[in-house]
């Protein structure tokens, strides 16, 4: 009796929702609609209204190759119950996302002393021609993502970083970055003002990028994501790099969430 009555006050369509979201959580394809509907027992056109919703409110996403993921919004509600999400994983979203929606290649970063370590890279079909790779490092202060990170830190460790890089005789990359102490500083405050930084033809010639910082708990800088593309994509279209700085500055704020920042 009382299972009888719990169940008259259950809500039919939110539990059609949840069964959608838990087929594809746990790596269920929707590319075909009647199959998903007979595995969660609904019909077809119940199957796409849930969908478009469930995609609407950011718990799932499409893929590129059709089908769908759980998205941002549910990530994020899963690192608030857990406490934790691996930030790496999360970041690999991102730079798809970044990079499926620009046409651009697109890297996340974390700070390793005074270098930034690529933890991930997304290219666009067709490439662009760099050297960076997962697994590079670079110091931090010749890159659009490693400005904006050290942006964030206080002016104590940030001269601490800048002292061992200098004084640091097997890094060959200070004696040809010819950078000013005091111009850098002045960078770094422009930066940490504006929540991003731009980098034109900075560490490679000929290719421009835009960074935004990760924060995790305290506003402590976690990673940083990025977005870069060759002058040529610029010159033939004035809007992208307003397009690059909006999408980057979202996509970290986004991942600030999943990270407890």
């Amino acid at each position: 009796m009382l299972e009888q009555d719990a169940a008259k006050g259950l809500v039919t369509p939110v539990m059609r929702g949840m069964r959608l979201l838990r087929y594809i959580a746990e790596g269920g394809n929707t590319g075909n609609l009647s199959e998903v509907g007979r595995l969660i027992d609904v019909n077809r056109v119940t199957v796409m209204r849930l969908l478009a919703t469930l995609e609407h409110e950011g718990l799932i996403e499409r893929l590129p190759q059709g089908g769908h993921r759980v998205g941002m919004a549910f990530l994020t509600m899963a690192a608030s119950a857990l406490g934790s999400i691996d930030l790496i994983s999360a970041g690999r979203r991102s730079v798809e996302q970044l990079s499926r929606d620009l046409g651009v290649s697109a890297y996340m970063v974390v700070l390793e002393g005074y270098h930034v370590v690529y933890v991930q890279r997304e290219m666009p079909e067709g490439g662009l021609v760099s050297h960076i790779r997962v697994g590079s490092r670079v110091p931090a202060f010749l890159t659009a993502p490693g400005r904006v990170m050290l942006a964030q830190l206080g002016e104590a460790e940030f001269q601490r970083l800048w002292a061992a890089w200098r004084d640091d005789a097997a890094d060959s990359t200070k004696q040809a970055s010819g950078i000013d102490p005091a111009e850098l500083a002045r960078q770094l405050e422009e930066d940490g003002r504006k929540g991003h930084a731009w980098s034109f033809s900075g560490y490679e010639a000929g290719i421009n990028a835009c960074a935004a910082v990760v924060k995790g708990s305290g506003g402590r800088p976690v990673a940083a994501l990025s977005v870069v593309a060759p002058q040529q994509l610029f010159d033939a279209d004035p809007g992208l790099k307003e397009r690059m700085q909006s999408e980057v500055v979202q996509a970290a704020r986004d991942l600030s969430r999943v990270a407890g920042g």
